[in-house]
């Protein structure tokens, strides 16, 4: 929707002492129906080193240490994932279709694992530069080396097996080698730059050059050594549901067979997904990129049996075409003046090229630092053509070698930097307008906003045109047939998987007058009302917007205010519209920002309350972070960011998603659920329970070094569980395990998120009388992380909820139902009669393609009227709380449904599109200022987020939030 704040991200501001959030009740008809206000704030809670409360309390004198015996507690044993309750049976059943293929299996034959060490020439006949012996770390080598020892050596030392090779240091076979320890040479073309001429030629021309190449070849030297024996069994018994770790080496064996498959086809490679041009056509995004569909294929254990997942896939390719004219594209520019050659080396760093003079392949590894015309380099040349003189070296430029040696002009090359295909001790120059790129390279760079937009549109595929595409590469790719996996005794099946699933109905929703059962997963504001409405006092217009004369934006103004109005969101009469001036569009950001500060201050009687701003670009204003970071940061002012790409577009549907994110902002609420409002969610009304989401955001491809973003969203005011409030910390880049959960101090205070949450909680919530007010039970969202990082988040982010709840009030340990959300995976589910649409929104699948012995189901919540439909999986790894198998999988289901920016459910729980939101969103403050200062700004008190994970360098802390908006849903 247009309406979006920049990047999808929310703004933020709620009810306090200092802002606008005074809470209208919400239309009723009733007395009594409607929610009471949120309580104020009190001031600072005195539970950071003593239990719950919200009056001073006296500070005892620690207690005295307990002896060693006593204070040393044994270690805990880690702990396992929950084990299947159950199935749910609440819903109408459903007949479907998945994207799975049985794999059927009997006898199956152990495997060997040996690992493969490969040296080069230099390694075989003695040693490099550095004394270290020549490892070949090139996969695409490295598979050639191994193709050619099964060439040679397959009947002798190979006894005739075929194997799985990884790429790598891995080989796997179906029974033993003759050996344990095989050792073998071979010889590979002059590999060092696939320097070989590529087209055509006569067939004698054909014969001396691959002789050529052969005097010029390299030697190898592979080294086989038994590793371990895997045993395939182990499959059987995690399907059988039994714990296995050896499972996955076994399944490991299987995915590199595949890999090994498709790598034969020339297939390109990208851990489990494999992609050729020929499988579908290439598609255009842009700045020299292409986007290349494929196919995402793995094993997985299912409660029906082994089972082969395949998806369709897409990864982006540098498109084909001359050096030149892919960085004028890249870089948005017209001409090669304008290049910047610092972002050009990045791009093309390791990319391979062929010379358009003479057909030769090479890899770049930078550029010249001088222009062609300058730059230099020694060359040994006989006096005058005589061929009886000793060589002598001169020094001649790339440019005048080329144009009168070689007789090759040049026509725009001059004033360029050359490209370097050498070596870093040995630089080997070509002239740029001479090289043309390869096809078949990915493009490992971040994607503009615009190619991102461009590849998810191109890439969509209704369901039914995704089944076709997929049974047709099981056909092409004839499984049955590999030799490795017919020596396993494993066979796949063609058809798409068939499955039983079940359809939940919808919750009911309560809105200011009324309540309402969405349809098809939507709902609208049509006649309708807030279920708790705000009032806001003062409020202007900021436009950056030059497009949008000062009338429209006044008139759009004032139908926005009538617009919330009709909603039940009071806004008083508009100040003013602030206009940039032509004279500042040129600036950058942060000043442009700065400007219209400074214009707020002279034209406005009074700080406004509420600022809504129009930034120039959709998703992609570079004035959002600074915007953002002034006016939360510094400030306090709650604010809204629109980009209205056509004012005939701002029409009641475009302003009313305005105003239910400027509602939920300042503190109220647009529609709960109806259960939610009457207290009656099964075990979440009867005691109080905090709703938790987790997720950490990393820093875009290309900007390794930037810190990533850990966010964590808390439910407040219960018993409802629809208004929710961010603690966001910097940390270690890459690291996925959030590192700020518990952060004991010095002075004994504990600087972590969940501590800061739990007073958050403790002191908005509303409990009945006689019911205490701190949390006995937390249901804990956790996403973006993979299986292989479950044992982490239970024995790590788990244990450090723990330790933060005790050292709020010892002995302090509620109860935790730990939940992680993964939509970055590759089950489909389809209608049974494979029909064009998606399948209905609330379609829940927990049997057949699920985890044999884990609990995890596949939720499908949201309506999918573009594209195929991904279900959100969760597995749930802890539930202390013993919620039964339908009580879950419906207040999960219902938690798509109290996004407050949405009028449609959404496909994961909304805490963790909230902390998304809030981690998304202050990515975008580190943006608006430069790190480095950041680090140095930054206060080192006690809320400091030491580095960790390795990070040599300080992690910079965020801005803190002003506190007018710091307990708001700023997010939103």
């Amino acid at each position: 929707m247009e309406s979006e704040d920049m990047l999808g991200l929310g703004d933020g501001a709620g009810p306090s002492s200092s802002q606008p959030g005074e809470v209208l009740p919400g239309p009723s008809s009733q007395p009594g129906e409607v929610l009471p206000p949120p309580p104020p704030n009190p001031p600072q809670m005195a539970t950071q080193s003593g239990p719950f409360s919200t009056e001073p309390v006296e500070v005892l004198p620690p207690p005295p240490p307990l002896p060693p015996q006593m204070a040393q507690k044994p270690p805990e044993a880690p702990r396992v994932l929950t084990k299947r309750p159950g199935q749910g049976r609440a819903g109408r059943p459903v007949k479907l279709l998945c994207n799975h293929f049985r794999v059927g299996f009997s006898n199956l034959q152990d495997s060997f694992h040996y690992d493969v060490k490969i040296t080069g020439e230099r390694g075989v006949n003695g040693v490099n530069g550095n004394g270290n012996e020549k490892e070949v770390v090139s996969k695409i080598l490295c598979r050639r080396i191994m193709d050619k020892v099964k060439e040679i050596y397959g009947e002798t030392e190979l006894g005739n097996k075929d194997f799985a090779y990884d790429g790598e240091k891995s080989l796997f076979t179906v029974g033993p080698l003759k050996s344990n320890n095989i050792e073998c040479i071979v010889v590979i073309d002059d590999e060092r730059s696939s320097r070989r001429p590529i087209g055509n030629g006569s067939p004698s021309q054909i014969e001396q050059s691959k002789k050529r190449r052969e005097d010029r070849g390299e030697k190898f030297k592979v080294e086989i050594t038994f590793a371990a024996k895997i045993s395939m069994k182990t499959l059987q018994a995690v399907i059988q549901g039994e714990v296995s770790d050896k499972a996955q080496d076994a399944l490991r064996v299987l995915d590199i067979v595949l890999r090994q498959h498709a790598s034969r086809k020339g297939y390109l490679l990208v851990r489990q997904s494999f992609f050729h041009w020929s499988f579908a056509p290439l598609v255009e995004l842009g700045g020299g990129v292409t986007g290349c569909r494929g196919y995402h294929i793995s094993f997985r254990p299912t409660q029906s049996g082994l089972s082969l997942n395949m998806d369709v896939s897409t990864t982006m390719l540098i498109k084909e075409n001359e050096v030149i004219e892919f960085l004028l594209a890249n870089q948005g520019v017209d001409n090669p003046w304008k290049i910047n050659w610092s972002k050009a080396k990045q791009v093309l760093k390791g990319v391979r090229i062929a010379t358009l003079h003479n057909r030769m392949e090479f890899k770049i590894i930078g550029f010249s630092e001088k222009p062609c015309k300058d730059q230099l380099f020694s060359m040994k040349v006989r006096s005058q053509g005589n061929q009886e003189e000793p060589l002598q070296t001169v020094d001649v430029t790339v440019y005048d070698y080329f144009v009168n040696t070689k007789n090759t002009p040049l026509q725009k090359s001059a004033d360029l930097p050359c490209l370097d295909v050498g070596r870093k001790r040995k630089p080997n120059y070509l002239p740029l307008e001479l090289c043309r790129i390869l096809p078949g390279q990915r493009y490992t760079k971040g994607l503009s906003s615009q190619q991102r937009t461009s590849l998810v549109e191109q890439s969509r595929q209704k369901p039914d045109e995704r089944m076709q595409v997929l049974l047709k590469a099981m056909d092409v790719n004839n499984y049955n047939e590999d030799p490795l996996l017919r020596a396993c005794n494993i066979k796949v099946d063609n058809q798409l998987v068939r499955l039983d699933g079940r359809v939940l109905d919808p919750p009911t929703l309560k809105f200011g007058k009324m309540e309402e059962a969405p349809r098809n997963g939507r709902w609208n504001f049509n006649n309708k009302t807030m279920v708790r409405a705000a009032k806001i006092g003062d409020w202007a217009i900021a436009s950056f917007n030059s497009r949008i004369r000062s009338n429209e934006i006044m008139n759009m103004g004032r139908e926005l205010q009538q617009c919330c109005g009709r909603r039940g969101l009071v806004m008083a009469d508009c100040l003013g519209v602030l206009e940039e001036g032509p004279q500042d569009r040129n600036r950058n950001p942060v000043d442009r920002v700065e400007r219209m500060l400074n214009q707020m201050k002279s034209r406005l009687p009074k700080p406004p309350h509420f600022l809504l701003c129009i930034l120039p670009e959709r998703k992609n204003s570079d004035l959002y972070g600074p915007w953002k970071k002034k006016f939360l940061s510094d400030l306090g002012v709650i604010n809204q960011c629109i980009a209205p790409v056509n004012m005939k577009k701002v029409n009641d549907q475009y302003l009313t998603n305005v105003a239910l994110k400027i509602n939920a902002k300042v503190g109220g609420l647009n529609s709960v659920l109806s259960v939610e409002f009457a207290h009656r969610i099964p075990k979440i009304s009867m005691k109080p329970t905090i709703i938790i989401g987790m997720d950490v955001s990393h820093g875009s491809p290309g900007h390794a070094d930037s810190p990533s973003i850990s966010a964590v969203v808390s439910s407040r005011e219960w018993p409802l569980i629809s208004r929710y409030r961010a603690s966001v910390r910097t940390q270690s880049p890459k690291v996925e395990m959030i590192e700020a959960l518990y952060k004991p101090l010095p002075s004994g205070k504990d600087a972590g998120m969940i501590s800061e949450l739990l007073v958050d909680f403790y002191q908005s919530c509303n409990p009945p009388p006689n019911v205490e007010r701190k949390p006995q039970q937390m249901i804990v969202f956790r996403d973006g992380v993979s299986e292989s990082q479950f044992d982490q988040v239970l024995n790590v982010e788990l244990q450090a909820i723990y330790k933060a709840c005790n050292h709020i009030e010892a002995g302090y340990k509620p109860k935790i139902t730990m939940i992680v959300a993964q939509k970055n995976h590759h089950t489909k589910l389809f209608p049974g009669g494979g029909g064009p649409g998606n399948v209905q929104p609330g379609t829940i699948v927990d049997s057949q393609i699920c985890h044999p012995r884990n609990f995890d189901f596949f939720l499908c919540p949201q309506a999918g009227p573009i594209g195929t439909s991904r279900p959100t999986h969760y597995h749930v790894l802890l539930d202390e709380n013993d919620f039964s198998v339908d009580d879950l999988q419906i207040l999960v289901h219902a938690l798509s449904y109290v996004y407050q920016r949405s009028t449609t459910a959404i496909s994961s729980v909304a805490p963790i599109n909230y902390a998304h939101l809030a981690a998304s969103q202050m990515q975008q403050f580190l943006k608006a200022e430069d790190l480095s200062e950041t680090a140095s700004r930054s206060g080192k008190g006690e809320g400091s987020v030491a580095s960790g994970g390795g990070y040599s360098a300080p992690v910079p802390e965020l801005p803190v939030l002003h506190r007018n908006v710091c307990n708001t849903m700023f997010f939103c």
